[in-house]
């Protein structure tokens, strides 16, 4: 069973940043991030191939965030630089066992929990 754990959520101020960061059990991922806010579809946010060779952002976040990995830690990173109080959101990864990114969220069969980010205004 694959493990996929975040962590790295928080409260910020409009315009401040956070690093969020997912671990995922067992071997290399490609690995993305999605993220769901109150009353809204879960959507996708940026996503990182197998080897980081690849990555690929939403329009709403680029410029702002930036998606990473470490495979020697088996961690990716997002970044979020000048986040805005749209930003707010419950922020999930995911991992496929390909050596490709996808935006698609039923491409992805393992997930974690979840971590809250908050921005206020």
């Amino acid at each position: 069973q694959v493990q996929v754990v975040e962590s790295g959520g928080g409260l910020v101020q409009a315009g401040g940043s956070l690093r969020l960061s997912c671990e995922a059990s067992g071997r290399t991922y490609a690995t993305a991030w999605f993220r769901q806010a109150p009353g809204k579809e879960r959507e996708f946010v940026a996503a990182i191939s197998r080897f980081g060779s690849t990555t690929n952002l939403a329009d709403t976040v680029k410029g702002r965030f930036t998606i990473s990995r470490d495979n020697a830690k088996n961690t990716v990173y997002l970044q979020m630089n000048s986040l805005k109080p749209e930003d707010t959101a419950v922020y999930f990864c995911a991992a496929r066992e390909s050596r490709w990114a996808s935006s698609r969220r039923d491409e992805y069969a393992y997930w974690g929990q979840g971590t809250q980010v908050t921005v206020s205004s």
